[in-house]
């Protein structure tokens, strides 16, 4: 995502939070800066850790309570990969309908787009008689480097 876009996209979230009569904080500033500065997926914990380097103060309950307005405003989207903890997209806001390629073993994320993938998508809703709103396709496998290495290095 460009500077600019990403600007744009922190700007948005903020008049969100202004728009539901919020107060925009320095610890939810220090949130949004973080959110959308990254092309990262991350989870809540790494949220509170990047953000705490931006501000010491944030704290562990000002995350979880800013993250359900993050989803909610539309900007980042909540994904679900089966563990006990969810990841977060802050490039939803600029590409919608984009997919994922998860590594089980090291949880390496890579999005990706595919016209084949749009064509028949469309086909399908076209033909069952659904007009197409959002979609979600998650690819769950192991990485190159598993294969090269035996383990990927994330691995804990």
């Amino acid at each position: 995502m460009s500077v600019a876009s990403k600007t744009s996209t922190k700007k948005r979230f903020l008049q969100f939070l202004a728009h539901k009569k919020l107060r925009i904080t320095s610890q939810r500033q220090a949130i949004a800066d973080t959110v959308f500065d990254t092309d990262e997926h991350f989870t809540a914990e790494q949220l509170l850790e990047w953000s705490r380097g931006r501000d010491k103060s944030v704290s562990r309950a000002t995350v979880y309570r800013t993250l359900p307005l993050l989803t909610e405003s539309g900007l980042v989207r909540e994904m679900d990969f089966g563990k006990d903890y969810k990841f977060y997209d802050p490039n939803y806001a600029e590409h919608p309908n984009h997919n994922h390629l998860i590594c089980q073993d090291c949880e390496k994320i890579v999005e990706f787009e595919s016209e084949k993938i749009e064509r028949i998508e469309n086909e399908i809703t076209h033909k069952l008689g659904f007009s197409l709103k959002s979609q979600r396709l998650q690819i769950t496998g192991t990485c190159e480097e598993l294969k090269k290495l035996g383990a990927c290095k994330k691995k804990c």
